[in-house]
């Protein structure tokens, strides 16, 4: 593996280490990529939520990864780069670079600050485009929703890369797009009934109403247990401040959204195994 001076932009050469071993030693290489997905993430429980990891310059789009802390989307994005990393036989924070770059950019490739996935419900459609995911756009009570965002093009003060008009009208093509675009979530009061259907590892994408927003925090289903007598959870890295880390969230995931009434439902996505 390269070093981290090597790699300015990896922090964490000591947890891919780690993964990476037990991932050898357990053949996790071979597992169902549900149960694979729930491996890699219970590796993470207990990192500490850190936000604005990735903005790591102004003026440029810096590909990189910190396994040292995590946010909501990093988390769940950086469980599904490594479970793809072990699937593939990589080894290294370049290895795991490449797969994060894939996730996290309008069609794999980054470019400026408008090429990343800023939306989660963009996030969600472009990795179904390129094959990395499926979203369970059937499940039972799934109704359409619509993305309404326009919340960086309308705040561009929130963040430095767009102290550049020409990124916020870059960025605004990309909302207008994404309005465009449909997907389905399952409405809070119907997620007790969508529980049997889920498999550890699903992204969980919790939608919102608020204002130009599409999608207000992220994580992960865990399912607890064997057959009839498992249990699903949602797993997420959470910035409540009893929290400020990644945990299991206690009780069933249908109980699990309850801190906002500006939630609204759950858009879930399946990881798909790596070609």
């Amino acid at each position: 593996m390269a070093a981290e001076r090597e790699l300015p932009h990896f922090t964490g050469k000591e947890v891919l280490e780690r993964i990476l071993a037990r991932a050898r030693q357990g053949n996790w290489q071979l597992l169902p990529m549900s149960e694979l997905m729930g491996k890699v993430a219970c590796e993470f429980l207990g990192t500490p939520y850190k936000a604005f990891t990735l903005e790591l310059s102004s003026s440029a789009e810096i590909v990189s990864a910190n396994l040292k802390y995590l946010d909501c989307v990093t988390f769940f994005e950086t469980t599904l780069a490594l479970s793809r990393l072990i699937k593939l036989g990589g080894s290294s924070a370049a290895d795991l670079l490449k797969q994060i770059a894939l996730l996290r950019y309008y069609g794999g490739a980054a470019g400026d600050f408008s090429t990343r996935l800023h939306y989660t419900s963009g996030w969600f459609i472009d990795n179904q485009r390129k094959g990395v995911v499926r979203l369970l756009d059937n499940l039972p009570g799934a109704m359409p929703f619509l993305p309404k965002v326009n919340f960086m093009s309308t705040h561009p003060s929130a963040y430095p890369q767009l102290a550049d008009a020409q990124m916020v009208e870059k960025i605004k093509a990309r909302e207008e797009t994404l309005n465009r675009e449909q997907l389905s979530y399952v409405p809070l009061a119907k997620l007790a009934g969508v529980e049997p259907f889920l498999q550890s590892g699903d992204i969980v994408g919790v939608c919102t109403r608020l204002s130009g927003l599409d999608i207000e925090h992220t994580g992960l289903v865990l399912r607890q247990g064997r057959g009839s007598s498992s249990s699903v959870h949602f797993m997420d890295a959470s910035s409540r401040k009893r929290n400020m880390k990644v945990v299991i969230e206690p009780g069933p995931l249908s109980r699990a959204f309850n801190w906002s009434s500006q939630l609204t439902g759950v858009v879930f996505a399946r990881p798909l195994e790596p070609k």
